[in-house]
Parts: structure tokens; sequence; C-alpha cells
């Protein structure tokens, strides 16, 4: 039988993706993936280099999706929180790789698909400032952050809350109206 290099690495980053979402960078066993992956953990090193540069290809992956699927629109920033509430809704293991992440690699070496996001988003925001589309009551940054986490604060709730967390309808147009009134000039 033909080996399939993309099908191979295709497994290998749809089961990377489950286990790192899962148990975080540190959690990860490569043991794991390349079992559910159908593969011999040679392959992935192949592929990847280490356990670090398959979490790279699979948070690389999340990211390229969530941009692909959510855009960024500065002219209507309360629907951008409804997409991004939406995407995280229908993808937690995103939610949960982006939280990963961010405890695992504070001061780690930036992934270029981030940096060039924040960057394009930092300067959209700025540019829309200037011509008076959003309000300047923040620094890009500032809003950025802001509309970040209002976006993603029901997918970080504790459970404790349990039925007075209302449904999902109701989720999404908190987040979208909060959103209005932060930018609302």
């Amino acid at each position: 039988m033909q080996r399939n290099a993309e099908r191979t690495r295709t497994r290998i980053l749809a089961a990377a993706t489950e286990e790192f979402a899962a148990r975080g960078i540190a959690g990860a066993r490569v043991n794991r993936i390349a079992e559910i992956a159908g593969c011999n953990k040679a392959m992935l090193y192949a592929y990847f280099g280490s356990k670090d540069g398959l979490f790279d290809a699979v948070y690389t992956a999340a990211v390229d999706r969530y941009l692909a699927d959510v855009g960024f629109d500065t002219a209507d920033l309360p629907a951008y929180a409804g997409r991004v509430f939406d995407y995280f809704e229908k993808n937690p293991e995103h939610q949960r790789l982006n939280v990963w992440y961010r405890l695992e690699r504070p001061e780690g070496s930036a992934l270029a698909a981030i940096v060039a996001v924040n960057k394009n988003r930092l300067a959209e925001l700025r540019q829309a400032q200037r011509s008076g589309v959003v309000p300047g009551d923040f620094t890009p940054a500032e809003l950025l952050a802001l509309l970040q986490a209002v976006a993603t604060s029901w997918s970080s709730m504790n459970p404790e809350y349990g039925a007075s967390v209302p449904g999902r309808a109701a989720r999404r147009a908190a987040v979208v109206e909060a959103v209005r009134r932060l930018v609302a000039g």
C-alpha cells in the first residue's frame, strides 16, 4: 500500500488538536497522538520536528481557520463579536487551545500567525479611530482586548453558574449588545 503523506499529516494534526486541547502542551503525549493518528512517532517527528513544533502547527492551523471563518470588520464590531462567539461555540477545542497557548507560552517565541493578525487588527482599529468609524475612548490594544474578552466571556464561565447561564441565543445577544455599547460614539 502506497503512503499518502498529506493524509498522514492531516490525521496527525487532527489527533494532536484533540490531544492538545484536552491536555495542553505539557500534558499531551506524542505516543497517544501517534496511536490516534494511526502512525508511528517517527512519522510525527519527521513532519513536525518536536512536540512543540507539532503544537505550533496545530495552533497556527486553528488560527488560520478562525481568521477565515470570522474575519474582522471595524465598521461593524458588534457583528464581529457575534461571529467570534459563534465560532468558539462551534469549536470549543480551539478556545481550549487558546487557553493552553496563553498558559504555557506566556513568554515563549511568538507565532508568526498571531503576530501578523494582531498587527493588522491593531492597524485597522487605529485607522477606524482616525476616520471616526470607531470612537477613540480606548487605545486599539485596549479595544481589541475588550472585544475578545467580551466575545469569549461565556466560554470561560465557571461551571457553578449552572442553570443561571442563559441559552445560547441570549448569550450571543448579550455579547453583541455589550460590544455595541462599548463602541457607541
